[in-house]
C-alpha cells in the first residue's frame, strides 16, 4: 500500500521512480569506422566542423579510423550520442554508438 494518500503509483513504481533519478546516466560513444569512399582531410574536417575538434586533434582522430579502422570521436549522453552518429551519415561517414565502460 502506499503511503501517499490519492497516489496511483504503485511502490514499486515510486521505487523504480525515485531510483531512476538518482541513478546516474552512463555515458555513450560515437565510434566512426574507417571506409573506402571518403577522402581523409574531409574525415577530418567533419571532425572539426561538427565536434569543433582542433585541427590537430582532427587529424588524429581521422589517423586512428584509417590506420585502426575505427575510432571514438565523442561521448555524452545516449541522446546526443545519437544525435551525433545521425550527423556523420549524414555527412557520409560510417558510425555507430556504443556504451562506455
Amino acid at each position: 500500500m502506499s503511503t501517499t494518500a490519492g497516489s496511483t503509483l504503485t511502490r514499486e513504481a515510486q521505487d523504480l521512480a525515485e531510483g531512476a533519478a538518482v541513478l546516474p546516466q552512463r555515458p555513450y560513444h560515437v565510434v566512426v569506422w574507417n571506409d573506402p569512399v571518403n577522402l581523409m582531410s574531409y574525415v577530418a574536417w567533419v571532425f572539426r566542423s561538427y565536434f569543433g575538434h582542433s585541427s590537430e586533434r582532427a587529424h588524429q582522430l581521422m589517423m586512428q579510423v584509417h590506420t585502426e579502422g575505427r575510432a571514438v570521436v565523442a561521448s555524452g549522453p545516449r541522446e546526443k550520442a545519437e544525435q551525433d552518429v545521425t550527423a556523420m551519415h549524414s555527412y557520409g561517414l560510417q558510425a555507430t554508438l556504443e556504451e562506455a565502460e
